[in-house]
């Protein structure tokens, strides 16, 4: 081949292979994109455990503003304490697990942040599935399993964040569940036989007996009233009687 022809062929082959190294980088940027979660030397059963999570901006417009996990089995909302996150952000949670949002971040600027574990379950591995909300509404999806993230092992698809605990420390045991707010203690009754009743009496019976005692002895005003009438009606009885002989006589 003639070298002026050869050359050509060169620098043709030369471009077109950086052309398609470009594009490659290009596309395989964004793919290579994940969360992740952290916790060096984790334990089954471990208490008070600091979980940091890391999520990698893949808009090239907008900025990170949400995050949502959805908590593995054997962790509840209850459990989560948040520890420390971007400037703003606040931790608040929801049915499933937590939302950790605030302002959003600059373009392209990636997302960690920090959150305390009351205590992990006794499992080889917790999955955190996760909602990634940027500030345009785009959301990307961290939830695929890792048989169904692709399984290329090139980063390509969305797995879910997921840490990988070891054994258990011998003579670990699962804690008592989160406590929960006590029930307020009902108020006594009012008619309780600890304290006397100090109010009018309770039904109609009780305030006419009240109305018809007399003072400390306890005698019904009626019975001195009955006496007298008695009184009146013996004595006009006996000036009827008088009256009446003294006529026959």
């Amino acid at each position: 081949m003639p070298r002026p022809t050869l050359t050509r062929t060169l620098h043709r082959t030369g471009a077109l292979t950086a052309a398609a190294l470009a594009t490659a980088v290009a596309f395989a940027g964004p793919a290579a994109a994940h969360t992740e979660v952290e916790a060096e030397g984790a334990r089954a059963l471990d208490q008070n455990v600091a979980l940091t999570f890391t999520a990698e901006s893949e808009s090239g417009s907008a900025g990170i503003s949400k995050l949502e996990v959805i908590l593995p089995e054997g962790i509840t909302p209850a459990d989560i304490t948040y520890k420390e996150g971007p400037a703003g952000w606040k931790l608040a949670p929801t049915s499933r697990g937590y939302t950790v949002s605030g302002p959003k971040l600059a373009v392209g600027k990636d997302a960690e942040y920090v959150v305390t574990v009351r205590q992990l379950p006794d499992t080889k591995s917790l999955v955190f599935k996760t909602l990634q909300t940027y500030s345009d509404g785009q959301v990307d999806r961290w939830i695929e399993l890792d048989e169904e993230s692709g399984g290329d092992d090139h980063g390509h698809g969305h797995p879910a964040p997921r840490l990988d605990l070891k054994a258990a420390a011998p003579g670990a045991k699962p804690v008592s569940p989160t406590p929960t707010e006590e029930p307020t203690p009902a108020s006594p009754s009012p008619t309780s036989s600890a304290e006397p009743t100090t109010g009018a009496p309770s039904s109609p019976s009780a305030q006419a007996a009240a109305d018809d005692t007399d003072g400390d002895d306890g005698i019904p005003v009626g019975v001195p009233i009955g006496i007298g009438a008695a009184v009146v009606v013996l004595g006009v009885g006996a000036w009827w009687l008088r009256s009446r002989r003294g006529g026959a006589a």
